[in-house]
């Protein structure tokens, strides 16, 4: 995928320029999409992908306008976005019946949103999936609210943006403190103070609630990986096999080394994965069931 070329977005190329570039490359009809899509994961037909992203820039750009307020380049979102796009085609199996549009819209918000998360502030901004839900969100819950950013949330509305977006109402006021402030470095003085040492980093206090999240979010995860170590033990060995190679692997096995190593069609061994995948999902939510 990595052989892909697209139009070249780098600084001295406007978004115009851009855009006018990418709206040259034709849309494509389901039929289209799905003979493409099937050449390019049974025969690793490269121009098969190249037509496939190539489609979709489009999509990319409208995704990535739509995050257009968060400070960054547009061109530089619609970059992130593309490598999402280029993901969604590498994965994508259009015998499940969906268009590649819609699968591969979660890649790409989802490429962009980590760009954003990782550019955005200094700190770190968010690492839960509640930080993110909240980072992405109240901003627009706030304009609902007719709230401008340098005003604080009653208590009332605090309660209901984290009833809506299920999260913990701490964790909303703690967001909004964080989102209504510029950043700041650590290290810069602070004007003022008696001693000209003193630092932003100096009146920062330790938060005893930050090692009972990291412990908390440790023992989620080796719950999570529990919950499938125990799935994985419902496969047959040829399961397995097929799952930790194509799913959990740096480099994936593809489809004709596996229909080579068990002496199978590649479409048998796409069948294959995709009834374990599906033995995984039924097994762990069997396992919560019970929890």
């Amino acid at each position: 995928m990595s052989t892909i070329s697209l139009p070249i977005s780098t600084g001295d190329t406007s978004l115009t320029s851009y855009m006018e570039k990418v709206s040259k490359f034709p849309y494509l009809t389901q039929e289209e999409e799905y003979k493409l899509a099937k050449e390019w994961s049974e025969e690793g037909n490269i121009d098969a992908a190249h037509k496939l992203v190539t489609s979709h820039l489009r999509l990319v750009a409208k995704i990535a306008f739509g995050y257009k307020n968060y400070g960054l380049p547009v061109l530089e979102l619609i970059s992130e976005g593309n490598i999402g796009l280029m993901q969604a085609v590498k994965k994508f199996e259009p015998e499940k019946g969906f268009r590649l549009s819609t699968y591969a819209m979660w890649w790409i918000k989802a490429a962009i949103q980590e760009h954003i998360l990782h550019s955005w502030s200094l700190v770190k901004i968010g690492t839960t999936a509640a930080q993110k839900k909240l980072f992405f969100n109240l901003r627009k819950m706030k304009n609902r609210l007719q709230k401008v950013d340098n005003n604080a949330l009653s208590p009332a509305e605090v309660t209901e943006i984290a009833n809506e977006l299920d999260v913990n109402e701490r964790e909303v006021i703690d967001m909004d403190s964080r989102l209504s402030q510029s950043d700041t470095s650590l290290n810069a003085p602070i004007l003022g103070y008696e001693d000209d040492n003193s630092e932003v980093i100096d009146t920062i206090e330790s938060e005893a609630e930050s090692h009972e999240l990291i412990i908390a979010e440790n023992q989620d995860l080796k719950r999570k990986r529990d919950l499938f170590a125990n799935a994985l033990k419902t496969l047959n060995e040829r399961e397995q096999d097929i799952i930790i190679r194509r799913r959990m692997r740096e480099q994936a096995a593809t489809l004709e080394e596996l229909s080579e190593k068990y002496g199978i069609s590649r479409e048998r061994v796409r069948q294959i994965e995709n009834r374990a995948i599906e033995k995984l999902q039924a097994a762990v939510k069997s396992t919560e069931s019970l929890q």
